[in-house]
């Protein structure tokens, strides 16, 4: 993102050097999720991003927040004055429209009551118990509209002795066993600076939205839907769980090292280094024979099977790690794509971005801004040829479309709005 400072100069120069204009949907064209109406009231990532999800797709998300402060996520840095948000909020809440109401107030509650009445979604993740002592539980939402989808997410679950717990992504990771899969052997497990667990979890949000939305068109009854951030992190650790139950040992740290393949992990190139994974023997002899023209090696008995090589695996790693030392990436790479061995080079979030990959398949590209010029933008990794996804829009300001929402969902007048103002609704001196 680029602010108004010299410094702001600089990045959108680089913004529009780096990344091309992000191109237009058909027009005409049909959404995915068009007609749909998503009341959501989530803040920090699971939340906000499975909701985005459901925007992309066309449905039409009202993001509600406190006045005034709104969601915490909005202040992780560098934050934008222009637009009262950070890349982070800006990355998980585009193609909604905002709506300020305070939910300390009864009219601020109506309105939110009102809203839910005529949604076909609502999501939401705060605290146990919060929405219940608003009077918004699914029991009393359904009461008026049968037909609603009711989301909640939340770290261990509405029930239980863990139902009042906070959770965050990183405290996901370590209880699920996450962390202490990944890292080296030598010291203890790492995290994932990544919000993996957010982003699983809302993955598994909208996914369970969808599935809900799809069993209401047979049963015409919708339905409550719960998902866990810690359910999700256990999931997250993939099949290792089995692999403990059967055995009896915990998973071992093995850096960028697969424990169940050989050859894998990061070598080094003559300039840079670079990950292989040799998921058979197949590619294993390819490897041997094609890229690395070691025909004795691939005849070795004692490299037979999977089962062998990862018993020797030093020794095999000691041997690939001769031969790629003589020659740089681009030669190794060339080799290995012709020898459909399967490999990658070690790239910063940076270099990933601008990457010949990522710039065919226009990942990132860059939106006009009335106040900050140009944004850039992360897609979807979805691709339909019928309904193809919105074009996206910025990340609301706080309450930007409260007016417009109100109007558009509800047929409230400009009076009534005004009305609403002055009893609180929109907070404190404000309007809607």
């Amino acid at each position: 993102m680029a602010s108004q400072s010299s410094n702001g100069s600089d990045a959108i120069k680089r913004l529009v050097e780096d990344f091309p204009e992000h191109t237009p949907r058909p027009a005409g064209a049909k959404l995915p999720l068009e007609g749909i109406r998503v009341v959501d009231f989530t803040h920090y990532i699971a939340g906000p991003f499975a909701t985005m999800i459901l925007a992309d797709m066309g449905a039409d998300v009202i993001k509600v927040e406190a006045p005034g402060k709104g969601d915490d996520f909005r202040h992780y840095p560098p934050m934008q004055a222009e637009v009262e948000a950070g890349p982070p909020f800006m990355w998980a809440n585009r193609n909604k429209r905002g709506v300020a109401l305070d939910l300390k107030s009864e009219s601020g509650l109506a309105t939110a009551r009102a809203l839910i009445a005529k949604a076909d979604v609502v999501v939401e993740n705060f605290s146990t118990g919060v929405m219940d002592r608003l009077g918004l539980s699914y029991e009393r939402c359904r009461a008026n509209n049968p037909g609603l989808v009711f989301c909640s997410v939340s770290a261990y679950g509405r029930t239980g002795v863990s139902a009042d717990r906070l959770g965050f992504d990183p405290i996901a990771q370590a209880e699920s066993g996450f962390i202490a899969m990944n890292g080296y052997a030598d010291r203890e497990g790492v995290r994932a600076l990544s919000p993996v667990m957010d982003i699983s979890t809302a993955l598994m949000v909208s996914n369970s939205i969808l599935g809900a939305l799809f069993a209401r068109q047979n049963s015409g009854k919708g339905q409550q839907i719960e998902v866990a951030l810690f359910d999700t992190a256990v999931m997250m650790t993939g099949y290792a769980p089995l692999q403990q139950i059967v055995t009896g040992k915990e998973p071992q740290r093995g850096g960028n090292t697969s424990p169940d393949t050989c050859p894998s992990g990061v070598f080094y190139a003559k300039d840079r280094p670079f990950l292989i994974n040799s998921g058979n023997t197949q590619i294993f002899q390819r490897l041997l024979i094609q890229v690395l023209e070691m025909p004795e090696a691939a005849a070795n008995q004692d490299f037979a099977t999977n089962k062998d090589r990862v018993a020797r695996r030093e020794e095999i790693n000691a041997l690939l790690q001769e031969a790629f030392s003589q020659q740089p990436w681009a030669y190794w790479q060339e080799r290995m794509r012709k020898a459909n061995v399967p490999c990658g080079v070690l790239r910063t979030a940076g270099e990933a971005i601008r990457s010949p990959e990522a710039r065919e398949r226009r990942l990132v590209t860059r939106l006009e801004h009335p106040d900050l010029g140009w944004l850039p933008n992360i897609s979807l990794p979805i691709r339909y040829s019928e309904t193809p996804l919105a074009d996206p829009k910025p990340a609301p300001k706080i309450g930007e479309h409260t007016g417009s929402v109100l109007d558009d969902w509800l047929g409230y007048s400009g009076a009534v709005i005004d009305e609403l103002a002055g009893a609180g609704a929109f907070g404190r001196n404000r309007k809607g």
